[in-house]
């Protein structure tokens, strides 16, 4: 009989994970005695993040659905949105806020748009769904469209883009979330981080990517410089009463700031309204709490899959001549390091602190046998349109 785990044994965990301080994939595979760490090879640690997702009663589609992208995340180097991120949707598993089975409605609403309800599940499985029609229809009509609402927060965005350049698509994505960025002059959150997400691929094989937020600063930034006691920089957030603050602590208590000031916030309100607005779903101001009580925050997300083949021929050479002339200029393409790290983990798996490695196994009684079948095929390594 499968064991679901209640709220309290999951906010144990978080709290078990906060104490093993989870840190971003090092470079270097060994740690020092302090700090002994679980290895894994891409396909156990899809297993492991299947199992801890069905021990909380999720569907099987979902579950594999959600330990593809987290794995995927790891893999590149992403700890905040990969195993760092892990506790929240078990969290909310756990607490009603993510529907643990959902079935997203896919509606295919003109030729070159797809609608998605995720029907209060995570955001990722939709895509999924989606996943073929989209590729088929974007390089069939040049362009195509994905709009998802009534979504969990999507994790890393730049796993849905790089998915789509892998099939040989200029790709462009956006989403929001729970409110976390305000603007100058306001205490209030008005918008999510807001990110972009962008990617290409060359007729090499090698990835442009970029994947940023309309935030000054990464939320996990703030969370863990008030842990550490540690001051931020001006410009990051601001406090509970709207000043702008050196203390994490109190920013914890106000809110985020946009890169970049009214530009970045002119930024943040674009996203907001291609996310929201255009696909229907919650606006930041209206998405509950990612993080707490049973609400879904509703969230949405476009994802634009462009053709550039029908355009030019050429066009996966000549990225390739150009990222090259870049790099000799001693430009740092965006995405090399994520690529670096992925090599890496299809090389030497991935690692995770092993205190951390033991709460997530103690907090769902979870066997390591990684009998689970299926489980293994990220997308990243060849899930691709049929």
């Amino acid at each position: 009989m499968t064991r679901y785990r209640s709220f309290a044994a999951t906010a144990a965990l978080a709290g078990s994970l906060a104490a093993a301080h989870l840190q971003p994939e090092s470079t270097e595979a060994p740690m020092d005695d302090d700090k002994p760490e679980k290895r894994l090879s891409l396909t156990d640690a899809t297993a492991f993040a299947q199992q801890l997702c069905l021990a909380h009663g999720t569907s099987y589609a979902v579950a594999t659905a959600l330990a593809n992208a987290t794995v995927s995340a790891q893999a590149h180097g992403q700890h905040e949105v990969g195993f760092g991120h892990l506790p929240d949707y078990l969290s909310g598993f756990a607490a009603g806020r993510i529907a643990t089975a959902a079935e997203p409605i896919v509606t295919q609403v003109a030729p070159a748009m797809i609608r998605c309800d995720a029907a209060r599940g995570i955001a990722q499985l939709g895509f999924d769904r989606a996943f073929p029609a989209l590729c088929s229809n974007a390089h069939q009509l040049g362009i195509a469209l994905f709009a998802q609402f009534n979504a969990f927060t999507c994790g890393e965005l730049g796993y849905y883009t790089r998915r789509l350049a892998r099939e040989g698509l200029v790709a462009l994505a956006f989403t929001n979330g729970s409110p976390l960025l305000t603007v100058a002059g306001q205490s209030r959150p008005l918008y999510s981080t807001n990110p972009i997400a962008f990617a290409a691929a060359s007729d090499t094989g090698r990835l442009l990517a970029i994947d940023q937020a309309s935030s000054a600063t990464a939320y996990v930034n703030l969370l863990r410089a008030a842990e550490a006691g540690e001051a931020i920089p001006a410009g990051w957030a601001v406090d509970g009463q709207g000043n702008e603050t050196h203390s994490a602590r109190e920013a914890l208590h106000g809110t985020l700031l946009a890169f970049g000031g009214g530009r970045g916030a002119n930024i943040a309100l674009m996203v907001e309204v291609l996310a929201a607005g255009v696909t229907g779903a919650n606006w930041s101001l209206d998405a509950g709490d990612f993080r707490a009580g049973s609400e879904s925050p509703g969230a949405g997300m476009l994802v634009i899959g462009i053709a550039p083949r029908l355009l030019d021929e050429c066009f996966a050479s000549r990225l390739d001549e150009q990222m090259a002339r870049l790099e000799a200029l001693g430009v740092y393409l965006p995405g090399k390091g994520k690529e670096q790290a992925y090599a890496r983990a299809l090389r030497e798996g991935i690692s995770l602190p092993l205190a951390a490695y033991d709460a997530f196994r103690g907090a769902v009684g979870v066997v390591t046998s990684f009998a689970i079948a299926g489980c293994g095929s990220l997308p990243d390594r060849g899930g691709g349109c049929s």
